[in-house]
C-alpha cells in the first residue's frame, strides 16, 4: 500500500505534506505533487497537511480517482530521472478553481 496524490492538487499545489515526509517520496512536475508507491511507507503523516485533501491510501481512493494510482506512479518514475524529490516547502501554485478547493 502507499498513499496516492488525487486531483484536488491539480493546478493547486501546496507542499506542506513534503516537509513531513520521512522517506522523501513527493515529486512534483508544473500542475501537482505525486507520491512514489515505491518509497512511501504509509506513514500517514502528510494526509492531515495537505489543505485541499487531495492525499488518500490507495486502497480509500474515490472511485472517480482511480486513474491517481497508476498516475503517481508514472509520473513518479519519469520524474525520477529528471529530478530529486521535493523535501522543501514552496510557495503554493494556485490555479484556477484553486481558491475554491482550500479547507475553511
Amino acid at each position: 500500500m502507499s498513499h496516492v496524490v488525487c486531483e484536488p492538487c491539480y493546478d493547486c499545489k501546496y507542499t506542506d505534506c513534503v516537509v513531513v515526509c520521512p522517506m522523501d517520496c513527493f515529486y512534483q512536475d508544473e500542475r501537482m505533487l505525486y507520491i512514489d508507491p515505491v518509497s512511501c511507507i504509509d506513514c500517514g503523516a502528510c494526509t492531515p497537511e495537505c489543505p485541499v485533501e487531495a492525499i488518500f491510501i490507495d486502497s480509500d481512493v474515490p472511485t472517480r480517482w482511480q486513474s491517481f494510482i497508476a498516475l503517481n506512479l508514472e509520473r513518479t518514475a519519469a520524474i525520477k530521472g529528471c529530478s530529486g524529490p521535493l523535501t522543501e516547502k514552496q510557495e503554493p501554485m494556485e490555479g484556477a478553481g484553486c481558491a475554491s478547493r482550500q479547507k475553511v
